[in-house]
């Protein structure tokens, strides 16, 4: 009896051992901080960042800062600072290439550099105020914005040029002064474009540089980020804005071949980037109040909150590395005294 007792008394243990591991496992944080690099005297916004596997380093535009700041990939150290930008902003790493590309919004136009030594091989001219960029490694172009009410202007473009000459190939004009983040299909030929002054999303043959249809974006307003999930027909557009214009972090997930709004979410407020992993049905959005937003995207029709991770303020640029399983952020200082650095987190 006393056997069978201590047996039963084993048994409930062990599954209370059993459920208190699964509680623990849903509850965990699926991002845990494993490295910070802190950039003592930097000021002002970072922007965003690159991978070079092949060199085993990240890059990182300080846009305020106008340097390029390099890191080892592996350990996070602060290997070298590059100087002579006016804003860089976006940065092209493209494998076996010995260049790398830095849009820069300043009047110096964007760089061309050795790969290796981060030395300037040249610049690419095009209307002044480039920033966002996505690359098309099936034909090598790349897609650069341009033009807006940061230089004084009342359009803004898309740029699409050969990385490896600088040729400027083809172009679009759109009657937006703010176009922000944009997206292209992997397997189409559509580039996806944030009209972020009229709260709208522009559908483009990249082929021709013809606008297709705008779509608005009614739940909310300045729409920033995109991401795509081509095999789910979904767009996952950041927003900053509510319907009235006041700061209200929102993602919009909109049908990618209708434009239809399908769901929204809350979002942080002060976000520039937003990442997505497909593979896993997961989006990340980092926010500058100090937190990032992760959202599970595997019922197309739903978001749901999966988790809201603390961070660090200012920390509203990043890059997702599938490949290492992490998550890298940039805590901008900002206009205030707070000390910048870069936050490694690997995925739970």
């Amino acid at each position: 009896m006393k056997i069978r007792k201590t047996l039963a008394g084993l048994l409930v243990l062990s599954s209370s051992v059993a459920i208190c591991a699964m509680v623990h496992a849903q509850t965990a944080a699926p991002l845990k901080l494993t490295g910070t690099v802190t950039l003592p005297g930097y000021t002002g916004d970072f922007d965003h960042f690159a991978v070079d596997l092949q060199r085993g380093r990240l890059l990182l535009a300080a846009e305020d800062h106008a340097t390029l700041e390099i890191f080892d990939l592996k350990t996070g150290k602060h290997l070298k600072t590059v100087t002579g930008f006016g804003a860089p902003h976006s940065i092209l790493v493209r494998p076996g290439a010995s260049t790398i590309l830095v849009t820069d919004s300043g009047k110096s136009m964007t760089k061309i550099l050795d790969a290796n030594t981060y030395a300037l091989k040249g610049s690419i001219k095009l209307t002044e105020g480039a920033d966002s960029a996505a690359y098309d490694a099936k034909t090598n172009v790349y897609y650069i914005v341009t033009g807006g009410k940061d230089v004084g202007m009342k359009t803004a473009n898309i740029e699409a040029i050969n990385p490896d000459t600088g040729q400027r190939l083809r172009g679009i004009t759109f009657n937006d002064n703010h176009v922000e983040a944009i997206a292209l299909e992997q397997n189409g030929n559509r580039i996806f474009v944030n009209l972020t002054q009229h709260s709208k999303m522009a559908v483009v043959n990249r082929d021709t540089m013809k606008e297709i249809v705008e779509w608005p974006v009614p739940p909310a307003e300045q729409n920033a980020m995109v991401a795509l999930d081509e095999s789910q027909h979904r767009l996952y557009v950041v927003c900053r804005a509510d319907l009235s214009g006041k700061p209200a972090g929102k993602v919009v997930v909109m049908n990618s071949d209708s434009g239809k709004v399908i769901d929204t979410q809350d979002a942080p407020v002060r976000a520039d980037q937003v990442m997505y992993d497909a593979s896993v049905h997961r989006l990340y959005v980092p926010g500058g109040q100090g937190y990032t937003e992760i959202y599970d995207t595997s019922n197309p029709n739903s978001l749901k909150v999966v988790s809201k991770v603390t961070t660090a303020p200012g920390a509203k640029t990043g890059i997702l590395l599938p490949e290492m399983n992490k998550v890298v952020l940039a805590a901008s200082p900002g206009d205030t005294k707070a000390m910048a650095k870069v936050l490694t987190y690997t995925i739970q």
